[in-house]
């Protein structure tokens, strides 16, 4: 039979109350009680129940992890590695990460996820873009907010981002010093900062290298940054433009969808077009040839977003402090010298 705070209490030789203030590690305990009832709860196995815990501390144990549904999908499991970083991480805290989605066209009309509506969740953490709508909404509620890969223009909130930009330039130059100048970039949804930034990287590289920017080689009226739109932008793109020789595309699902046009088309990748991506996702590996990218690595994201809100549950400080995560270009077999 598991041991119960009162088994605990008898052992030490104090009262119930005690043991409780030990267990929430209160400045009011001498040094001297709190090792020896430390030392019971260690031999007897003792783990108090997290309700227990939550009525003394006043907090619940829980912290919610937000996506739009088109973000989690089994094809482009980007964000939800993202997730199991702040899981991993949340793992040795005594914190629960709690997962929902919302619709991606979220509206006033439609319900607060159930575990901000029951305060059931100490703060929230937001992977991706929202409708601002709903943060307007959850911001009411007074709860702790940190964002992952999106900003808000104000920066009021925590964020951990991606070092898109760079990864922009890692990607463009990668390409330029493969010989190639005529170099087109596809993007979809690019009022999101990441995809924006992305373009950002493209330009400056180019720009850098000498190399005149060329509006009829970019792409970006994509509503969503998927495969099929990948597809299509590449169509229009090789459509009116027979001279690109190379394409980096905001994400390895547009990519992906560029390759299936190229291939479709007669077009040998990368004897004709060199492709790269952005993200590095698994199924990266499994493609014919397998694509290069730049690696971002998702698991590290997650990790900081749950230290982040650690951190500002702690100091009660919610200010916006930024945390920007490197990035790492992987060269495989959709790129070549010309």
């Amino acid at each position: 039979m598991a041991a119960t705070i009162k088994d605990v209490a008898l052992k030490a030789k104090v009262s119930i109350a005690t043991v409780s203030l030990v267990i929430h590690n209160n400045n009011r305990i001498s040094p001297e009680t709190k090792k020896k009832v430390l030392k019971v709860i260690k031999q007897l196995d003792y783990h108090p129940s997290k309700s227990a815990r939550d009525l003394v501390s006043q907090k619940t144990g829980n912290i919610g992890f937000i996506l739009t549904d088109d973000h989690f999908l089994r094809t482009e499991p980007f964000y939800t590695r993202i997730f199991l970083g702040t899981e991993f991480e949340a793992r040795d805290s005594g914190f629960y990460i709690l997962l929902t989605t919302v619709a991606s066209d979220y509206s006033e009309n439609d319900p607060l996820p159930r575990f901000i509506l029951d305060r059931s969740v100490d703060g929230v953490i937001i992977a991706g873009k929202v409708p601002h709508i709903l943060i307007d909404r959850i911001a009411k509620y007074k709860l702790p907010l940190i964002f992952v890969d999106y900003v808000l223009d104000n920066e009021e909130y925590p964020v951990v981002l991606i070092d898109n930009i760079q990864g922009g330039i890692l990607a463009t130059n990668h390409l330029i010093e493969n010989g190639h100048k005529n170099i087109a970039f596809i993007g979809g949804d690019i009022q999101h900062p990441s995809i924006y930034n992305r373009l950002m990287g493209y330009s400056r590289a180019l720009e850098n290298a000498g190399i005149k920017h060329n509006d009829k080689y970019i792409h970006t009226t994509s509503p969503y940054p998927d495969r099929q739109n990948g597809y299509d932008a590449a169509k229009t793109l090789f459509k009116k433009n027979k001279y690109i020789t190379a394409v980096f595309a905001c994400n390895d699902a547009m990519a992906i969808g560029a390759m299936h046009f190229l291939k479709d088309n007669g077009y040998s990748v990368p004897q004709d077009v060199s492709i790269i991506g952005f993200d590095d996702v698994e199924v990266d590996l499994l493609l014919d040839p397998p694509l290069t990218t730049i690696r971002v690595p998702k698991i590290d994201l997650g990790t900081e977003a749950f230290r982040l809100m650690m951190e500002v549950l702690k100091n009660k400080n919610t200010n916006g402090k930024k945390i920007l995560v490197p990035v790492e270009l992987i060269i495989r077999k959709s790129t070549k010298k010309l």
